[in-house]
């Protein structure tokens, strides 16, 4: 048994962060480890989070033990929570880093558990080289990047991306696990039934926070294709909180008058909740102008629902093109196509079939002892 640190967002936090880190804890309890899961007291300042609210509004998850205590700006917290976790000295410090903005936090917290000669620290590192750049980036994510010991990613762009800025430390590869915390499967029809959607419908998903690398525009372009609209009983779900202003997508919604053939859930969408829109939806489209990985994906496999994603950083490494839905170029035209062969050619079973197999090898166990392992060869 391992005395495990976890270090990132988690309850009263909300959003994919958190549940992946949740759900991380949990794997690591059911392999027998001791688990804490440190988290902020304040994540972002108000003025840069565009969304309604940082904090859940659902239960907290049970079983975990979750201490609220980092202050992203201010670093008497980093130095208060840097001192406790060295006395602590746990086996494993596993951050969770996806921000430049963190750099300066949990690089110092790092350092200051470094003191203790004992605890191995690794981070989880979603982005190195952050999707929407700022001044500072490069120099905060190194601060963060040298105060730790050794690092799993979860795309291979970003193991590239490590490898240029920490060329000597150990690394390792893990393909993002299963999102299986969002409850089982349901069939479509009660999904729908929840939803208040019409049943005579098929429906295509855009899942999660709207923010422009992940393309929404390029997809209600091509959901105003003319071989689209000729797919009468076709609409298009947009399930996630805007986190920058609607206005460019309202006018392509205006502009190719789109409205009628749509399904807004345009809020923040509870956990307790995501199953239906999944089951709900026949397909999932992730159209990103750029990307490492995508939870997106790994709830779809969760729900065993087929995906159209572009061909962009780590996504086509997890949905192989013909089999668990499509890879294509980040053209409107090319998302198209796929939709349209999706349905003219009745792939939905075939593909069905195929995620539900391919999905068997995105475990949480894995993840687990490849962390472990990591720390072991430290």
């Amino acid at each position: 048994m391992s005395k495990i640190i976890l270090i990132g967002p988690a309850y009263p936090l909300r959003g994919g962060l958190a549940t992946y880190n949740e759900r991380l804890a949990q794997a690591f309890q059911e392999n027998g480890d001791e688990v804490e899961i440190i988290t902020f007291r304040l994540q972002y300042p108000h003025f840069l989070f565009p969304g309604q609210t940082q904090y859940s509004t659902e239960p907290a998850p049970a079983g975990l033990n979750i201490k609220t205590l980092i202050n992203s700006v201010n670093p008497i917290s980093w130095f208060r929570t840097g001192n406790y976790l060295r006395r602590q000295k746990p086996d494993i410090l596993i951050f969770r880093f996806w921000l430049p903005f963190m750099g300066p936090a949990f690089g110092t917290i790092a350092r200051l558990v470094a003191r203790n000669k004992y605890t191995k620290i690794v981070a989880i590192t979603d982005n190195v080289i952050p999707h929407e750049k700022r001044p500072g980036d490069l120099p905060l994510t190194r601060y963060f990047l040298a105060a730790c010991q050794g690092f799993v990613t979860m795309s291979e762009e970003v193991l590239q991306q490590l490898q240029q800025l920490q060329p000597k430390k150990l690394k390792k590869y893990h393909p993002h696990p299963l999102y299986d915390n969002f409850g089982e499967p349901v069939p479509k029809e009660e999904a729908k039934k929840f939803l208040k959607l019409n049943s005579q419908f098929h429906y295509i998903l855009f899942f999660g926070f709207i923010r422009a690398y992940k393309g929404l525009d390029i997809l209600l372009k091509s959901f105003a294709d003319q071989r689209l609209v000729e797919l009468k009983n076709l609409k298009l779900i947009i399930a996630g909180e805007f986190y920058e202003s609607p206005e460019p997508y309202e006018q392509l919604i205006a502009q190719y008058q789109l409205e009628p053939r749509m399904v807004r859930a345009t809020h923040f969408i509870p956990n307790s909740q995501v199953k239906y829109y999944f089951c709900a939806s026949d397909l999932v489209v992730q159209p990103y102008k750029h990307a490492t990985q995508s939870g997106v994906s790994q709830i779809a496999y969760h729900f065993n629902k087929p995906m159209v994603v572009t061909n962009v950083g780590g996504l086509a490494e997890l949905i192989p093109d013909g089999k668990a839905g499509y890879v294509v170029p980040v053209t409107p035209e090319a998302i198209t196509e796929a939709i349209q062969d999706f349905y003219q050619n009745q792939r939905e079973a075939y593909m069905t079939k195929e995620v539900e197999n391919l999905k068997k090898q995105f475990s949480w166990s894995s993840m687990v002892q490849t962390l472990k392992q990591l720390a072991d060869q430290l």
